[in-house]
């Protein structure tokens, strides 16, 4: 396939799922990658689709992104099998990676997620129907020792493994990162509102999920906490409910100071990752020696959100979780990675 089929095929793919959404078998295969995760809701589920048929797989960004790099990037002279190791925390939290390595026109041997595995296979599936050789693109694999190179994403403890596992291979290995907000206190309801989806969208697994906050000294929570309120049916899920109610026990037992609004916890914490249904906060005294912390910081971190224009490097409230083709995982250009393989 060349690069205007793969280009064509994906874009396909994407109005397929915008069309179908409420068939019968969209809504099962939705019900049953809901059944591998207890962390997946249908609302998640569909949040996670509708990203990707936005983001990545409309015609006009697909031609965007590949034109940002000259042709010999797409069509490479040997094909390499690269090992992708996906996350299985989001829905379809892998596909980024998938999508980019086979517009390269490299070959993905993909290793799924067991909590993940359902929709993948069933984006294949759609994939195949329209054109069969994207099979030869794609190989749903268990073991990954025929790979070229490997792009692996994993907890800390995981993220050790695989740079042991794969050291002598070329590989990106993705570690814990977080997101953090930046607030002046000029916000209004509206761009904190948008900021409570950064914070609670997924129930904050995500490393695009907001897990700390950086405030003015001083700063009064109450209209936060009220412009996040429509979140509070959060606690309906059991398992997020769980750890809210867990954490708030630890805090009054151990008599931490820490901010209740009946579904999230606030905490003032220098640390940068939170516990699930726990907000991390940090005041500071002024925006340029914030900027000049958080970029001591910025390999542990994935996204900063936040409306003030003096913050470097930042994207708006309600973006954390939209990001596009070109946005990549540890800012490490896996386009670039590939051509080097």
């Amino acid at each position: 396939m060349k690069l205007e089929e793969r280009i064509v095929l994906f874009s396909k793919l994407g109005e397929y799922l915008l069309v179908n959404k409420n068939t019968e078998e969209y809504k099962e295969i939705l019900f049953a990658a809901k059944a591998k995760n207890a962390w997946f809701t249908l609302d998640n589920i569909q949040n996670a689709i509708d990203n990707i048929i936005v983001n990545f797989l409309k015609e006009n960004e697909l031609r965007n992104f590949v034109s940002t790099y000259t042709d010999s990037y797409f069509e490479p002279i040997v094909a390499k099998k690269i090992g992708l190791i996906a996350a299985g925390n989001l829905p379809l939290v892998g596909f980024q990676d998938l999508l980019q390595i086979i517009l390269s026109g490299n070959i993905v041997l993909y290793k799924a997620s067991s909590q993940d595995e359902v929709l993948i296979l069933y984006f294949l599936k759609i994939l195949n129907s329209f054109n069969s050789e994207i099979s030869n693109y794609i190989k749903i694999v268990d073991k990954l020792n025929n790979a070229d190179a490997f792009i692996a994403t994993g907890s800390g403890n995981s993220s050790r493994y695989f740079e042991y596992y794969f050291a002598s291979k070329p590989n990106i290995i993705r570690k814990n990162r977080t997101s953090i907000a930046v607030l002046d206190g000029t916000e209004n309801r509206i761009q904190l509102g948008n900021l409570g989806g950064d914070i609670l969208n997924y129930f904050g697994l995500g490393c695009r999920n907001v897990s700390k906050l950086f405030v003015p000294k001083g700063y009064i929570f109450n209209t936060f906490f009220e412009s996040i309120e429509f979140w509070n049916s959060i606690r309906m899920h059991s398992k997020y409910n769980n750890n809210y109610d867990y954490m708030k026990a630890i805090y009054l037992v151990n008599q931490v100071q820490h901010l209740d609004n009946g579904f999230l916890l606030l905490k003032e914490d220098e640390n940068l990752t939170s516990p699930i249904s726990v907000l991390f906060y940090e005041e500071y005294e002024t925006l340029d020696l914030l900027n000049k912390k958080l970029a001591e910081m910025k390999d542990n971190l994935q996204v900063i959100v936040s409306e003030n224009n003096a913050i470097q490097n930042k994207v708006n409230f309600g973006n954390s979780q939209t990001p596009r083709l070109n946005d990549y995982a540890d800012s490490v250009d896996v386009i670039s990675f590939l051509q080097e393989v």
